[in-house]
């Protein structure tokens, strides 16, 4: 096991939907008292169910992320983003579950639907998606495949 001291002071987490990502984030950061970042909640524009934000937009709230804060923990994957991140990055953790264990959480989670789980969309009023199902079951391993080959 790894002493947490010694995954440094800006640690990236990455893997599939419903892998539990921002509850590792959230207890991450109390636990070393670090400013924590869901991309989620960059990507997606607040107070609707999941809309998608400017491309660019998102971009640049990123890189100011990672410019303003000297410590941090990052969750979310958005591969377009990663190289800067992975740059950065004193350690990065990839939790890697399998397709029905993604599908199955996220159906627990959604069933809960809790608007205090971490990573949540402030003022989201739906927290289901066939489209995150597909996402789960399809694009998901086929991105896995992409980073394990990939050279950031």
């Amino acid at each position: 096991m790894i002493p947490l001291e010694d995954l440094g002071r800006k640690i990236c987490i990455i893997g599939p939907s419903s892998g539990r990502k921002s509850t590792l984030v959230k207890a991450l950061g109390e636990k070393l008292q670090v400013k924590v970042c869901h991309l989620d909640q960059l990507a997606h524009i607040p107070g609707t169910n999941w809309q998608l934000r400017n491309k660019e937009l998102f971009r640049k709230d990123h890189a100011e992320f990672l410019k303003e804060n000297r410590e941090w923990i990052i969750e979310g994957n958005y591969s377009f983003l990663m190289k800067e991140r992975f740059t950065d990055a004193t350690v990065v953790i990839w939790l890697d579950f399998n397709v029905p264990g993604s599908i199955l959480r996220y159906l627990l989670r959604t069933l809960k639907s809790s608007a205090s789980h971490p990573g949540n969309l402030p003022g989201a009023e739906q927290q289901f998606s066939w489209q995150l199902i597909k996402y789960i079951v399809f694009k998901a391993p086929r991105n896995r495949e992409k980073l394990r080959q990939a050279d950031l």
